[in-house]
This record gives structure tokens, C-alpha cells and sequence, in this order.
């Protein structure tokens, strides 16, 4: 798209695969005037939204953020701010992203966050409430324990309209990591199998922000409760499959339940909620509360407390691995790890990169469809989120019906006509003859 000196370009398939099936084409289909309408509101309106990565509280910032940097640093002002040291979140900050803290926040902090909201500032959070990682899971200890991080949230997010639990969802529809089944110590025999401590997330039914979006991949994700609060609507991002269940902390993870078949009977629990959008108008956690010092020092920083906020949307999601991406070996000479995309499997990569010769598939994660989404929702023009809302079916041909009927319906379609064409203008001739015979 061209608009006067600036240019654009307008991303009709978002998907990494050569094979497209034909749920993506009708995908694609469906959110073509979204692609258009997007990329046409960018180039009107030249000035970037402007997001903060939030740092001070233990997230991280290391190689794992590099898709999550490279994704909003394109279409917006991307910058890094330490809430623990900045006296408080600036003006031109439209977005805080606050990714996977593990370091509990203390009052003023969340004091700073309460005001960000209350005028009027979007907050995006990724949090993972227990302390659970892979890692643990190595040099031959094949258990762990996760309990609770305490990161002093959870008033927060319950004044808000939500409970971020202590606990951690199990799915029957999950990624797969390799396990040992067999060989030796000296040689083992790899399987990949599905880590139901990995839940492959669903965008939930009748919402509109990750509509024809695929799975999204999650590493030991939390389930999340709303709260009645007035004036706050809620609604659901991302859900289990209806295979699932959940587990209560201290919760005991072990690589020793994938060597016998799940037990489907526990898992029976049906779209779990992982992600929620949170629209209206909220109370500060600090009403009737505020001490005069903190008053003060607002006041120092040239701003007033605010009891309520303007209409305003948080999305929460309990999992702060979404947006991490992790690294295979170069194939350079250096040999330096290389990043792949946000949520993908650094196992089942390069297998899905070389769609295997034995028939074996493994589903290309929308992780970074998911980040763009929610940021879309929180500070772009509703009335381009409006364009997702129509449905666009492709009345598709049975392909084995195709195949079988392929030469009548060629027929018909081809030769047909022109024997028909043929078969009526013999009869013309022959009319005419017999008229003008005399």
C-alpha cells in the first residue's frame, strides 16, 4: 500500500508453512480487510503508540525476549522503563508490558501501576504466579516442586476484576517434549510425547481479539477467576481444551507420568480460562487506603491521586513464557544459538521445518499473533478490531468426490457446451435450409 511518501506492506498469509490447508485460506479470507484496514491506519497515522517493557522485578531480559523486541519495536515506540527507579510511568507510555516478574513488588511500585491505570494507561501483564521451569527437570532429576512466587499481585488484579490461582493446568492437548523410552545409558532412545504441563491454549469462543488465530503454546500456565466487580466486563482470551484439568500447590511435577497413558478420567474440566480482557471502568486499590507520603510524592511528580479511571482495558495472562523464545544450535561456523519465534518448540522445529518425510506434523504455534493481537485491542482503532467480526465461509469442493467425478464433471463443464452450441446451430442450418428452400 503506497500513501503519499511512505509505503507498507500488507501480510495476507501470516503462516511459516509452504503447505497451506484450507482452514488457513479461509483464515486468511476472513481477515484480509483487517490486514488492509491495519496496515492503511498505520501509514495515515505516522506517529508510533508507545510501549514499556517493565524491568526492576526480576523479568527478563536477556536473548529470550529478542522475538518479543523484534515483534513491537516494527510498528511501535519500544523502550525499556525500571518502575522501581522512574518516580512514575511517563505520559507518552500508552502500554505496560510487564512479562513473567519474579521478584515481588512492593507498594509503591503497584502504587505507580494503580495511577497508570486510573489515567487512562493500558496494562498488559504476563505473570507466572508459581515457580515452575523446565530446567528443573534436568541432570538426571526427573522431579520438582512448584509453589507460589508471592509477588504481592493478587489484590492488585482482584480489585481489578480477576484472581491470577495458585495452581497449574494440565491438558490433554499439549506440545511435546522428547522422553526416554528405551536403549541405554550410553545410547538412550528418544519419543517425542505431549507434556500436559504444556497446554496448547485455544482463542475462546464468541470474542473477537484472536478470532481464526491458532493454538497458542504455554509452559506451566496458572488458571485465572474473575471477580464481580461494577462496571468491569470480562471476558475470556484463551481456554483449555476440554481435556483438562487442574492441580492444587505445592503441586509435585514429574517426568515419570508420561511413561503411562494419562488418565483421561481426571481430565474432564472444559475451557479453563488462561487469558482475560478487562473492560471498563476501575477503582484504584489504594481508595480509602493512600497514606499522606504517598500522596506527597504523587504530588512531587506533578500528579494527583485518582480514585477511578476513565474506560480502560487490561489483559492479564497467567503464563509468562508465551513470550519467550528459545534457541537451536547455528549452523555456522561460530556455532552461536540462533532465536526461533516466540512459544515454538526448540525440539519440534527443525521437524516442523522439514515436515518430516514420516508423515508426522507438528502445528506451528500463533504466539506472536496472540501479542499483536492484544496490543491491537488495548490501543488501536476499535473500529478496525470491528473488521475481525465477519465471517467469510469457502464453500469447499469434496476432494474425494473430485477425484472420482473429475472426468463426467469435465464433461459437462467442457464438452457439453460446445456440443450443445454444435447440436442448436445444425438445427438453425437446418431450418433455415427447408425456409428458404422454394
Amino acid at each position: 500500500m503506497h500513501y503519499k511518501d511512505k509505503q507498507a506492506l500488507v501480510n495476507l498469509y501470516p503462516g511459516a508453512s509452504g503447505r497451506i490447508s484450507q482452514e488457513e485460506i479461509n483464515s486468511a479470507e476472513t481477515l484480509m480487510e483487517y490486514q488492509f484496514a491495519r496496515s492503511l491506519d498505520k501509514l495515515i497515522h505516522p506517529t508510533k503508540p508507545g510501549i514499556a517493557y517493565s524491568v526492576g522485578n526480576g523479568e527478563p531480559v536477556d536473548g529470550r525476549t529478542y522475538d518479543l523486541v523484534k515483534t513491537l519495536e516494527q510498528d511501535y515506540e519500544f523502550r525499556i522503563l525500571n518502575i522501581r527507579e522512574q518516580p512514575r510511568i511517563p505520559d507518552a507510555v500508552n502500554v505496560l508490558l510487564i512479562v513473567k516478574p519474579t521478584v515481588q513488588f512492593t507498594e509503591e511500585e503497584k502504587l505507580k501501576i494503580d495511577q497508570f491505570v486510573m489515567n487512562g494507561g493500558k496494562l498488559l501483564c504476563f505473570i507466572d504466579n508459581l515457580i515452575a521451569e523446565q530446567d528443573s527437570l534436568t541432570n538426571n532429576k526427573t522431579e520438582t516442586i512448584a509453589y507460589d512466587r508471592n509477588l504481592n499481585l493478587t489484590d492488585l488484579f482482584f480489585k481489578y476484576g480477576l484472581r491470577i490461582n495458585t495452581d497449574l493446568v494440565m491438558d490433554l492437548q499439549s506440545d511435546l517434549i522428547p522422553f526416554v523410552v528405551g536403549g541405554t545409558m550410553e545410547n538412550p532412545q528418544f519419543e517425542f510425547l505431549r507434556w500436559n504441563y504444556f497446554p496448547l491454549l485455544s482463542p475462546a469462543n464468541n470474542q473477537t481479539v484472536n478470532k481464526n488465530m491458532g493454538y497458542v503454546a504455554s509452559r506451566f500456565a496458572n488458571s485465572i477467576d474473575t471477580i464481580q466487580v461494577k462496571d468491569v466486563k470480562k471476558t475470556a482470551l484463551l481456554v483449555t481444551s476440554p481435556n483438562s484439568r487442574i492441580i492444587s500447590t505445592p503441586a509435585l511435577i514429574s517426568l515419570n507420568e508420561n511413561k503411562n497413558t494419562p488418565e483421561d478420567e481426571k481430565f474432564k474440566r472444559n475451557a479453563i480460562p488462561v487469558a482475560m480482557l478487562l473492560e471498563g471502568k476501575f477503582t484504584s486499590l489504594f481508595r480509602n487506603r493512600i497514606a499522606q507520603s504517598q500522596r506527597d510524592s504523587l504530588s512531587a511528580n506533578g500528579a494527583a491521586f485518582k480514585e477511578t479511571s476513565p474506560e480502560n482495558k487490561i489483559i492479564v495472562v497467567a503464563d509468562g513464557d508465551i513470550l519467550l523464545n528459545e534457541f537451536i544450535p547455528g549452523t555456522s561456523a561460530e556455532n552461536q544459538p540462533v532465536p526461533i519465534p516466540m512459544g515454538w518448540n526448540k525440539y519440534t522445529y527443525s521437524e516442523y521445518m522439514k515436515q518430516t518425510p514420516n508423515g508426522k506434523y507438528f502445528i506451528p504455534v500463533a504466539n506472536r499473533d496472540f501479542l499483536n493481537n492484544c496490543v491491537d485491542e488495548l490501543i488501536n482503532n476499535p473500529a478496525i478490531s470491528e473488521t475481525k467480526n465477519k465471517e467469510i465461509v469457502l464453500r469447499l469442493l469434496d476432494s474425494k468426490k473430485v477425484n472420482a467425478q473429475k472426468s463426467n464433471w469435465q464433461f459437462i463443464n467442457i464438452g457439453l457446451p460446445i456440443l450443445l452450441v454444435l447440436f442448436f446451430g445444425w438445427i438453425y442450418q437446418a431450418l433455415r435450409r427447408r425456409k428458404y428452400a422454394s
